[in-house]
């Protein structure tokens, strides 16, 4: 039995060659960091779900994204809570919204340092918990919804966003909030779409964060898991409604999505590694069964291998932290 022609190995024998032939790597900017701002806090409010992770007060709403525009991040995502809610989720349109002063204060802070987004989504307003209004049996009207969230874009894009992360999978959102922003004078706002959004069981946490009143599911509107071409289709579509970047969601679960999407998108591929992946990742570290920061890397690397450009996550500003250190 002969040697061995060729030894891969050889490229792998200590750091400075894993580093020179490494295929990928995170870069800060390429991180996006999702925030929530909660009306009527005195001080920011942990997630018990989501260890390290804040309702934030407008205050420290702000010195949050001073330090992810100081740490050089390429965005930060806003959610916002209102104190009171409705059927209609009349506090996502209003001006004086949470969610909008959030955002006028925050591109006050940062100006043009750091990519100013916000979700375009009815689910953090609506006393029923869903993603829009509801018809007469109780379902999601779905053309009813888009009118709503025209408004919406509209008032998020007065109040500063650079970009807008409509998230409801309503069909047709895309072409409606494209429409609404043009004709209000916004034709540069961009919008990032969350093309593929999942049904998912790993949505938990977030529904903590956000004090979420939802009952039963979002399974008449959001993706099936089962399903991956209907994910390119979807993709299409928002591109040919003039969506500038998409999204899948939720990302560790969805690898073969998100390269499928990257595959065939003209336009820049994200991934949301969401609250429940955040905190699997927490509880198992926090009993010592994983290394937290070799796993919070590795997630974010597969992500990025799989063909995602920007990846969401509640990691960012930490791991943002550690690249600049050369860690």
């Amino acid at each position: 039995m002969g040697f061995p022609q060729h030894r891969p190995r050889r490229l792998r024998q200590n750091p400075a060659i894993r580093r020179l032939v490494a295929e990928n790597e995170l870069a800060a900017r390429q991180l996006i960091l999702p925030v929530f701002v909660r009306e009527g806090l005195s001080q920011p409010k942990e997630i018990s779900s989501m260890p390290g992770v804040y309702q934030h007060t407008m205050d420290t709403l702000k010195a949050a994204a001073n330090d992810a525009a100081a740490k050089g991040l390429g965005g930060i995502m806003l959610f916002g809570i209102p104190e009171d809610r409705d059927e209609n989720g009349s506090a996502g349109i209003d001006p004086q919204g949470i969610l909008n002063q959030g955002i006028a204060a925050v591109r006050a802070e940062v100006g043009d340092e750091l990519v100013v987004m916000s979700d375009v989504c009815l689910d953090e307003f609506t006393s029923h918990g869903h993603c829009g209004v509801l018809d007469a049996k109780g379902s999601v009207d779905n053309d009813a919804t888009l009118e709503i969230y025209g408004q919406m874009a509209v008032a998020q894009a007065e109040a500063g966003a650079h970009m807008l992360g409509p998230s409801g999978m309503m069909d047709g959102q895309i072409g409606v909030i494209r429409q609404a922003l043009d004709e209000a004078g916004h034709q540069d706002t961009a919008i990032l779409a969350y093309s593929a959004k999942y049904a998912s069981a790993f949505y938990g946490p977030f529904r903590e964060a956000v004090d979420s009143q939802l009952k039963g599911d979002r399974r008449t509107y959001q993706m099936d898991s089962a399903n991956r071409r209907e994910a390119v289709l979807e993709a299409e579509l928002d591109i040919a409604e003039g969506a500038d970047m998409i999204m899948v969601k939720p990302a560790m679960s969805y690898l073969d999505i998100v390269r499928d999407i990257a595959d065939i998108s003209p336009v820049p591929v994200s991934a949301y590694q969401i609250s429940g992946e955040y905190s699997m990742i927490e509880a198992a570290s926090a009993n010592g069964w994983i290394d937290r920061k070799a796993s919070v890397l590795e997630s974010l690397l597969s992500i990025k291998r799989a063909g995602a450009e920007q990846i969401l996550t509640y990691y960012a500003a930490e791991v943002a932290g550690w690249l600049k250190e050369g860690k």
